[in-house]
């Protein structure tokens, strides 16, 4: 039997989301049209797929050896999508963009603003997410990540190397003892489910028994926060055009090994092919090297 490829991307998402309702969020579908195609798949294929509980789906077993062929269809039908758009006479449309909440709210969101003023005809879509979307699959044209890619399908256009520091408001900073350390700080970061994001493992490695005093799963709520002398957070260093006045300042704390990170500018290798996505990588390539430090 034939199995369309938006058959297999409905069950590629519920695979990897582990629910029908974030793979209804991801699709941009509502859930009960997502429970019902896959009623539908499963019905035709003459078996279940998943075994569903309280606590999401999970595949079953012949839905795990349909895993594999799944993603690799997912991963030829980016391909596919990125050689179609490389005839395009002149840059045009939407480039998506993914990265961290901070970067697209501090550098992105007003790159996208400058970029309109300069190239009219391309239209930049931000998915602001912690978790890495697949480049190779098309889930994303570009992205701005901490950590060097693996994959041999992938290409790192740009790094930057930057200082980080913790920062709070300057009436928190002088509220701290005389001689503070990392301990004597209150500290702001990140709730679950995104509790393994930065800077939260590393300053549960720096801190015997680490404990926030405030957390949130969003990004501006954590700045607003800090921003309001609820405590500290650890944040870029680095300055650039776009960079928006703020009443934040370093504190005195050694971070150790995590004084310094990377931001490293990715895509699919095939993608720079595509003329609208290669025209966005350069202009983020010339703005990455113009930062300071």
């Amino acid at each position: 039997m034939d199995i369309s490829w938006e058959d297999l991307r409905l069950f590629l998402a519920v695979a990897e989301t582990g629910s029908l309702s974030a793979a209804a969020r991801q699709l941009r579908v509502g859930q009960p049209t997502v429970s019902r195609r896959l009623a539908e798949l499963e019905e035709e294929l003459g078996y279940a797929l998943f075994r569903r509980s309280a606590g999401g789906a999970v595949p079953t077993t012949e839905g795990e050896r349909l895993l594999v062929p799944a993603k690799k269809m997912a991963e030829w039908a980016g391909e596919a999508t990125r050689t179609a758009a490389r005839g395009q006479s002149a840059p045009e449309g939407v480039v998506r963009i993914a990265a961290a909440p901070g970067v697209a709210f501090d550098f992105l969101a007003p790159f996208a603003g400058w970029l309109k003023g300069r190239h009219p005809r391309i239209r930049i879509e931000l998915l602001t997410s912690v978790h890495l979307l697949d480049l190779a699959r098309g889930e994303a044209d570009l992205a701005l990540r901490n950590r060097a890619p693996t994959s041999q399908d992938l290409k790192v256009v740009a790094t930057l190397h930057h200082d980080v520091a913790a920062f709070a408001s300057k009436d928190y900073a002088a509220r701290l003892p005389r001689r503070y350390g990392l301990a004597d700080v209150d500290w702001v970061a990140w709730a679950p489910p995104y509790e393994n994001v930065p800077p939260n493992p590393q300053l549960e490695a720096l801190i015997p028994n680490f404990r926030p005093s405030f957390t949130s799963d969003n990004f501006l709520v954590l700045f607003r926060a800090v921003e309001c002398g609820l405590g500290a957070t650890v944040l870029g260093k680095q300055r650039h055009r776009f960079s928006r006045p703020t009443p934040l300042v370093p504190l005195e704390l050694d971070l150790g090994p995590h004084q310094r990170s990377a931001m490293h500018l990715v895509c699919a290798k095939s993608a720079l092919d595509i003329p609208r996505v290669r025209l966005v990588a350069e202009l983020l390539q010339e703005e990455l090297h113009k930062f300071s430090t």
